[in-house]
Parts: C-alpha cells; structure tokens; sequence
C-alpha cells in the first residue's frame, strides 16, 4: 500500500511589525496588573478605570486629529460601542476590584481564561457549538480557578476577587467579539481611540469618586494613572487592534498567554508579591484548560486504499 502524506497546513504571513506590535502589547498589559496593585491601594476601582481612560481616550483621540483620520464608518459603530462598555468599561471596572482582593499574578493567570470565554461565546451566540475539548477545557479551567480561590485562604474575599477577574475576562472576551469586526470598518486607531472614549463615558459616573480620590492621592498615585492611560491603555491597544487586523484571533488571543508569566516576574522585585504554590498550581490549570478547549475536535481519518 502506497504511502500516502497530509499535505501541510500553509501557515498564513503575518507582518514581523505585527508580530512586534503584539509582544510589546504583552508586556505593557503585563505590567498593568502590577501597577493597578500599586495604584489601586489609594484609589478606588471605578475611579481608577474613569482617570485611565480619560487619559488613554484623550491622547488617542490627540493622534487621530493629528493624522486627519476623522471618525469612523456607520458599520463599525456597533463595533466600537460594544467593546468600549464591555472591554473598555465592564474589564477594567472588574479587574481593577479584583485586584483589590488577589495578587497581580494571580489576577493575570484568571483573566488569562479570556480565549476559552471566546470560545464559549462563540458556541453560544454564533452557533458553532460546545465539541468535548470545549467541554473537557471548561472542567479544567473551572478546577483551576477554584484552586486559585482557595489559595489566599481568604474566604468570601477571596472567592469575590476570583469571580471579579473572571468577570473581567468576559468582559475581555466579549469586547474582542466585537473589535474584530469593526476592525473592517475603520482604522486600529479610529477603533481603539472612540472605543476608549466610549469606555470613558461609561464609566463617567465614577467621576466624583475620582476627584476626591486624586484630590488625597500621592504624586505617585497620579503618575500610575497617567502610567496606565498612556502606555496599557492608549499605545498597548492600538498596537494589539493593529496586530488583530493583520492576524486571526484565535493565533493572537494565543499570545495573550504569556501575561501571567510577565506579570508573576515584574510583581516579584516591584510589590514583592509571588502567588502562592496553590495559586499558581490554580492558574496553570485554568492556562491548560484554555489550551484543551482551543484543540480542534478530533475527526476520523480518511481511509486510504
């Protein structure tokens, strides 16, 4: 019987700045989580996402008057909204409490459940179903992230910081869902800059908690605010929609995996912070659950004569 080969997959090219723009989105959203630790022992949540984004929309929206490139086509609107309230809004509103409640790698390993969230989703809403890895992902992840609740031995604290950075990803997961698509319509600028003035104006009531917060804060306080505005903000989604726009979520959403190891490193020499064995034994499963579920169904080969 002759031998016969599956031809391989051609891989599909993707730009080196594409690739550059995602590693340097990697280790600015990294160094979020620390500086969020940081920031956030003097000002509260919601106060905290209103300041990063009034400052990230602005700056944004500075560029785009800069470049002339206007506001962007009907069609990416719904887009661009629905990423700015869940991604923009829902996200850091949710990750900035958690954070409150859980170390930063900790938080970063659970909010690294983002591309199963996807998946989720999109068996839901696009009707591309629930196949076993899915499922057998699910069941991991969730051990996982009860793992890393037990961890702190906090009790209902730590259980609410858990469930505040799941909350987080979804947000995340959702905010992507609709990114792609606007991503058609309009610029990687146009969407992150109106998408994160639209995440500023929902989180719009939190202003006077933000005036009296900054009112007290340190001089350290404000520059970790103008920090995440400019740099996890501002630069760091611009550079991920552009890479998004040259490449396939699910190969980029991969990428996303490197955050929690970035973060456990930074957070280690800045706040002094390390999860615990338990924590960390809780992300990694909810990293692996993420990796079962991204694996394709396996299918019966086709018999060969």
């Amino acid at each position: 019987m002759a031998r016969t080969e599956t031809p391989p997959v051609e891989a599909a090219k993707i730009p080196p700045a594409a690739t550059a723009a995602a590693l340097l989105t990697m280790v600015l959203w990294a160094s979020a989580f620390v500086a969020i630790r940081h920031v956030g022992e003097n000002v509260h949540p919601g106060a905290l996402a209103l300041g990063r984004l009034l400052v990230g929309s602005l700056a944004l929206l500075a560029v785009v008057a800069v470049r002339r490139e206007g506001l962007p086509p009907r069609a990416a609107w719904p887009g661009i909204a629905g990423m700015g309230v869940f991604w923009f809004g829902l996200y850091m509103v949710a990750l900035n409490w958690g954070e409150q409640h859980t170390d930063a790698g900790t938080a970063a390993l659970l909010v690294g459940t983002g591309p199963l969230m996807v998946a989720l989703l999109a068996g839901f809403l696009l009707h591309e179903g629930f196949p076993r890895p899915l499922l057998i992902g699910l069941a991991v992840a969730f051990a996982g992230a009860a793992l890393a609740g037990a961890s702190s031995g906090g009790g209902d604290t730590a259980v609410a910081g858990v469930l505040l950075c799941l909350a987080a990803s979804a947000g995340h997961a959702v905010g992507v869902i609709f990114q792609k698509p606007a991503l058609s319509h309009a610029s990687p600028l146009q969407v992150t800059a109106y998408a994160s003035a639209i995440g500023a104006v929902a989180c719009l009531p939190f202003a006077g908690q933000l005036v009296d917060d900054l009112g007290d804060a340190s001089a350290g306080s404000w520059a970790g605010v103008v920090y995440l505005g400019l740099l996890p903000t501002a630069l760091a989604f611009w550079t991920w929609s552009y890479a998004l726009s040259q490449m396939p979520a699910g190969r980029l959403g991969a990428v996303t995996y490197i955050v929690p190891a970035l973060t456990v490193v930074l957070a280690w020499p800045t706040l002094g912070e390390f999860p615990s064995a338990l924590a960390l034994a809780g992300g990694a499963l909810c990293l692996v659950g993420v990796g079962v579920a991204r694996r394709p169904a396996r299918t019966e080969p086709a018999q060969q004569d």
